[in-house]
């Protein structure tokens, strides 16, 4: 009987085909890689920086109804600030950044129409670029027009 059957086959295999799991690893790390590429190219795109001299103030609340800005800031330790014209308050994370826009245009303060409301991110020096990244992609992925201001050394 075992002549019928070569001695190769009877033997139990102890070895494991790497092939395909190497295959699906290369897979997906070509996906992951299209869906950073794909949202950079969507989301970092028209993204103008604004430059503040010490000379011109900065913009108020007057300026933000008129025109529907909205003042945020990145402080060194990358907490964000919701500025208006009577107090300033931080908000914790980007999620509560997005809340409070969603709230603000509910009450009626900024228009239904999100390319009508320009976002100032005044960005302190210190910040780190994680915070400041992630804050406008957020901003972006809701539909507002972001422009980060930077005040401009005095030397």
């Amino acid at each position: 009987m075992s002549a019928m059957i070569p001695d190769d086959e009877i033997k139990i295999r102890r070895s494991l085909n790497l092939a395909p799991m190497v295959d699906f690893l290369f897979l997906i790390l070509a996906v992951f890689a299209i869906l950073a590429v794909t949202r950079t190219a969507l989301y970092d795109s028209e993204v103008n920086l604004v430059k503040m001299d010490s000379k011109t103030p900065p913009p108020t609340m007057a300026d933000a109804q008129s025109g529907h800005t909205v003042l945020l800031s990145i402080n060194n330790k990358g907490q964000y600030k919701w500025v208006t014209e009577f107090n300033e308050f931080l908000l914790d994370g980007t999620t509560a950044v997005k809340h409070e826009l969603l709230k603000q245009q509910e009450l009626g303060l900024l228009p239904e129409d999100k390319s009508k409301t320009k976002v100032l991110l005044h960005i302190d020096k210190s910040a780190n670029w994680e915070s400041i990244a992630t804050v406008i992609f957020a901003i972006k992925e809701m539909g507002y027009q972001i422009s980060p201001v930077y005040t401009p050394d005095s030397s």
